[in-house]
């Protein structure tokens, strides 16, 4: 090449070829760093497209899983709920059985009634508050939303003999309750009611005066509560009062011999009384109580079953694509006691007729409670499968993108050797290229 200084050739050569080495290095470096062998599009532009798509597919598959999961979650919810309600029905075989006995008395019956009508109610609740995730499971859907209650059955059934009563608020469409206010005949202690009760014998009458407080009339019946005597004030001094229950058996005893209208029914205590309208319509009314409103006004407080609604299509998204095959269906039927056909259930009486009827209602209940559970576990057990196949179908592909992705660490650390000692040499080289045109300066000395 000869003896020149404008241009160092070697020096440029030496240097070039130190930039490839340099840049070849700074990639293996990236790849044993961050773990990929494809950290932008320029390293591998098909294996990047393909990669994605992998991604695309373990993201979505694993969230199908997590999606399942949460449907066994809400499955076994429902269950559990449903376990308490078979257990509460198995109950109700016991009691329908037991009051169709005929040793048994009337007021064995009413007792063995009481626990009957807390065990439905209890059934109600648990169908109207069971949810998941902010959804009701067993109130099944109206009219496509679901949870939504109606009350149209009860309030048909009632408003016509309600709307007699004193003080009647409508029915609330939204919690399907009614206000019935209670008259009192005796708002003072001190101003017990004169003689002259309707419905009271002439004997009790010159006798004995009570106080008393009303509800209705409620188809054509005025319910009368009898809550304390006093002997009447023309009574003769040796004459002795009548006891609360003497006067609520005269008055009714009296009524039978001599029908009034509206009809009256006297009872000696308050729930005595509602038991009593509950029964004349157990089949809408679901419990009765009492409270005191701002006005302090005594109120009966009157709840209605719910009416009976479609089952809910709860679907589960259990895939990564929006083809419909990659869904479950599933349906809670709505599983109230008016559903069950368990409102109103009677087994009061002084026979044992209605508690046998009853008997056949009660395991009609349980075949649709066991229905209902025999479905949800089938679902469960089919969730399981589902889970564990989208788990087997992640960790393969997972396993076929890290492939492409992946840096195989061990190959690029004898990249990354080689191309240090490529990287030295070339420094060294450059070095030595640099002093080689300092041998012409000999040539002037």
């Amino acid at each position: 090449m000869g003896m020149i200084v404008k241009h160092n050739l070697t020096a440029m050569n030496s240097n070039r070829m130190l930039g490839i080495t340099t840049s070849s290095q700074a990639k293996a470096t990236e790849k044993l760093s961050s773990g990929y062998k494809i950290n932008r599009a320029a390293d591998d532009a098909a294996g990047l497209a393909i990669s994605e798509k992998m991604r695309k597919q373990i993201r979505g598959l694993t969230q199908a899983s997590l999606n399942a999961q949460d449907g066994i979650s809400a499955v076994q919810t429902a269950d559990g709920a449903l376990n308490e309600v078979h257990d509460m029905v198995q109950r109700l075989t016991e009691l329908t059985v037991k009051a169709a006995n005929g040793t048994l008395s009337e007021s064995d019956r009413s007792a063995v009634q009481n626990e009957v009508d807390q065990l439905v109610m209890e059934i109600d609740r648990v169908s109207t508050t069971t949810k998941f995730n902010e959804t009701y499971l067993l109130r099944g859907s109206n009219g496509g939303t679901v949870g939504k209650l109606s009350y149209k059955l009860a309030e048909a059934a009632l408003t016509s003999d309600f709307s007699q009563a004193n003080g009647l608020n409508a029915i609330n469409k939204a919690t399907g309750t009614i206000g019935v206010a209670v008259a009192s005949n005796n708002p003072n202690a001190s101003n017990i009611t004169s003689p002259g009760q309707a419905g009271m014998s002439d004997a009790a009458q010159e006798t004995t005066q009570y106080a008393s407080k009303t509800v209705g009339p409620i188809g054509g019946t005025v319910y009368v509560l009898v809550e304390n005597t006093l002997k009447a004030d023309n009574a003769p001094a040796s004459a002795t009062k009548m006891s609360v229950s003497a006067v609520v058996k005269d008055i009714n005893e009296q009524e039978a011999s001599n029908p009034s209208t509206p009809k009256i029914r006297a009872f000696g205590s308050m729930n005595e009384l509602t038991n009593a309208l509950k029964a004349a319509y157990g089949e809408d009314i679901k419990a009765i109580t009492s409270f005191v409103d701002s006005d302090k006004s005594l109120i009966l407080r009157i709840e209605t079953f719910a009416d009976v609604n479609d089952p809910i299509d709860l679907s589960l998204h259990v895939g990564a694509d929006s083809s419909l095959d990659n869904k479950i269906y599933m349906n809670l039927s709505m599983l109230s006691s008016r559903a069950l056909c368990l409102n109103g259930l009677d087994v009061s009486g002084d026979t044992g007729d209605a508690a046998t009827a009853a008997i056949d209602t009660v395991a009609e209940a349980l075949q649709r409670v066991s229905a209902q559970r025999s479905s949800l576990g089938a679902i469960q057990n089919r969730l399981e499968h589902t889970i564990a196949n989208l788990d087997n179908v992640v960790e393969n592909t997972t396993a076929a993108e890290a492939s492409i992705r992946d840096t195989d660490m061990a190959s690029q650390m004898v990249e990354y050797s080689n191309n240090q000692i490529l990287a030295q040499a070339g420094q060294a080289m450059l070095a030595q290229s640099n002093q080689a045109t300092s041998g012409v300066l000999s040539l002037l000395q």
